[in-house]
């Protein structure tokens, strides 16, 4: 009976593996729709991606492009966690071409998350230069400014705040009146933000929980939303609008349960 048992449990064991390992192929793409007054009659359709993780991502460059090819793309956001080691920077520059590809009308904006810190300084230095090279503007505590039909939208890049290097007081410093979107890796930074206006946030971070069965326990250091149960999608804070993607990469084991990669369209008007 126990040598039964044995079996039954080895079976179980490798078929779970394997829907959780297929669930990383099984790729969602979100369409979110956020109004507003600063840009009524002036939509501005962004295209989010987050927490690649080269090492385990979901997706081919190919595959990628010809997923969002097909959608009018205004602007990029990547919300950082690219990779976590120096060989797989030169894997990035396929993804960064197909999504230059694409032509987004006001570029493409990059932050970093606490796995692409984990690159040396002279590694980090190099995943900088490739992503600024391939397309990117960067943004580590720092805000861009644009216009959208006479109306100025300001990208603020607040750094990672998983690895204490988040500087709000300094990404909005000297920001001109206009719509605020704020990208961001963690997105518990904005339990900080009470005095800083924004009117849209892009985060990553949680992965959905990855394995988010029956809740993501494993996450619960992963700072106060966890403890909140704000793990993903779209969610407000004192009013104002964030979004916590899935992510389109696997970090650990390479599986997912209650979670899906993501790719997301976010329509704001």
């Amino acid at each position: 009976m126990i040598y039964l048992l044995g079996i039954i449990f080895c079976v179980f064991s490798i078929y779970f593996f394997y829907k959780a390992h297929k669930n990383t192929k099984d790729v969602v793409l979100n369409n979110i729709t956020v109004s507003h007054s600063k840009l009524q009659d002036k939509p501005l359709n962004i295209l989010h991606l987050s927490d690649l993780h080269l090492e385990n991502i979901s997706i081919s460059p190919e595959e990628l492009f010809q997923t969002v090819s097909n959608q009018k793309i205004d602007l990029i956001a990547l919300t950082g966690d690219f990779l976590d080691r120096k060989r797989s920077i030169p894997k990035l520059v396929p993804y960064l071409s197909a999504l230059s590809r694409l032509n987004p009308r006001f570029g493409m904006y990059a932050v970093y998350g606490n796995h692409d810190y984990f690159l040396k300084k002279e590694n980090f230095e190099l995943l900088k230069q490739t992503l600024e090279e391939n397309g990117c503007i960067t943004l580590q505590n720092q805000h861009v400014s644009f216009k959208v039909d006479g109306e100025v939208v300001n990208i603020i890049g607040i750094d990672d705040h998983h690895s204490h290097r988040s500087n709000v007081e300094e990404s909005y410093r000297n920001l001109q009146d206009g719509y605020n979107l704020v990208l961001t890796h963690d997105p518990n930074v904005v339990l900080k933000m009470k005095n800083y206006p924004y009117d849209y946030l892009l985060s990553g971070h949680f992965h959905g929980g990855q394995i988010h069965w029956p809740k993501p326990y494993h996450l619960l250091k992963m700072g106060k939303l966890i403890r909140m149960n704000i793990v993903k999608g779209l969610h407000y804070h004192e009013g104002k609008p964030f979004y916590i993607s899935e992510g389109l990469g696997q970090t650990g084991v390479n599986i997912r349960i209650g979670s899906r990669p993501e790719i997301t369209f976010h329509h704001i008007s």
